[in-house]
């Protein structure tokens, strides 16, 4: 059974940081794709970050290019998303997923979804 956990989100002031982690399980995550995506209340989910399963390439939202950036541990089976310069926009609840083709930027096309963790960004 694949899981995904996400944790690390929290309250951050408006130019903080912070690191959002992806545990994953049931699956052989060195082969998949990883991304985050966001969801802020009344929005639809949107693209943050992608990884390929090699970590060689990723691809970004412009909203956070720059400032965010993903990584993975594949020893760990882990996935990070370290978030820098925090904006209030930022709010919304992040959540991990993985697919097992190539990078992409669509919700639809990931199998796996975690739970989400709440990041709040207050001014």
């Amino acid at each position: 059974q694949v899981q995904l956990v996400e944790s690390g989100g929290g309250l951050v002031q408006a130019g903080g940081s912070l690191r959002l982690s992806c545990a994953t399980s049931g699956l052989t995550f060195s082969r998949y794709t990883m991304g985050w995506f966001r969801q802020a209340p009344g929005k639809e989910r949107e693209f943050v970050a992608t990884i390929s399963y090699s970590g060689v390439s990723t691809d970004y939202a412009d909203s956070v290019k720059g400032r965010f950036t993903i990584s993975r541990d594949n020893a760990k089976n882990t996935v990070y998303l370290q978030m820098n310069r925090l904006k209030t926009e930022d709010t919304a609840f992040y959540y991990c997923a993985a697919r097992s083709l190539v990078l992409s930027r669509t919700p639809e096309d990931y199998n796996s979804w975690g739970q989400g963790t709440q990041v709040t960004v207050s001014s």
